[in-house]
């Protein structure tokens, strides 16, 4: 059976943002500026549209930055995660906010890429898709190649039945992750580090048979390196004439 919209999402704004230097020299990456809006508000914005109540967002590179700027935010509500005396990387982070997520599947999202929507919602979509009897991780995909900023040689390739299997070396895959999923906090509760990626635990459910895809429908804009503000401006303006 397919699951409703998670209500929580775990939203990733602790990074240094080494590749958007020297603009992050003393701004945090999450509140560079796109298209009139900082780049974590274009998450949030995503996430309060389709009723998630609460956002875990943590903190590590200029946190009392990000903090001040969602001070005044009503929906979703915001919940910080503070990594400011150790940073965690992403598997780490949720690990830390687990208390908070709670124990029903969850939402992800980066806040270094959003997107121009198709005709329908792509985070319900993902929802409607995600099947916690079948799936550990469901995944936003987007085809690289007709996103913005991508400069590298994709992320999954995906099968008939929406199946991801991890990019081979050597090899181009034709969908890049986005960035927005939904996974199971169980994944997590056996990790004895503090500190540990992500991506493995992606991995680990396809070698299960247990990582599924949505492709996303509308137009995926990742904002990487200074450059690609200018790029994805442009995209967002051709989107709108």
């Amino acid at each position: 059976m397919t699951a409703p919209c998670p209500k929580t999402a775990m939203v990733f704004a602790a990074g240094l943002g080494t590749r958007m230097r020297p603009i992050t020299d003393t701004l945090p990456k999450p509140l560079v500026r796109v298209g009139g809006r900082a780049l974590i508000d274009h998450c949030l914005d995503r996430l309060a549209e389709n009723g998630v109540e609460q956002a875990i967002v943590n903190v590590h590179w200029r946190a009392d930055q990000i903090e001040a700027h969602l001070a005044g935010r009503k929906t979703p509500r915001i919940v910080i995660s503070d990594e400011r005396e150790r940073l965690l990387d992403q598997g780490g982070g949720i690990k830390r906010a687990l208390p908070a997520l709670g124990k029903d599947p969850f939402l992800l999202c980066n806040t270094d890429a959003f997107w121009i929507e198709g005709p329908r919602s792509n985070i319900a979509r993902l929802a409607a898709a995600f099947d916690p009897d079948t799936m550990d991780v469901a995944l936003l995909v987007a085809a690289a190649a007709g996103a913005v900023g991508v400069d590298w040689p994709g992320d999954f390739t995906m099968t008939r039945d929406g199946r991801l299997e991890g990019r081979v070396a050597r090899h181009v895959a034709p969908f890049v992750y986005t960035g927005v999923g939904i996974i199971k906090p169980e994944l997590f509760e056996s990790e004895a580090a503090d500190v540990f990626r992500l991506a493995p635990f992606f991995h680990a459910a396809a070698a299960k048979g247990r990582l599924f895809g949505v492709r996303l429908d509308g137009l995926w804009l990742h904002v990487g390196r200074p450059e690609t503000i200018a790029e994805a401006e442009r995209a967002i303006e051709r989107s709108i004439l």
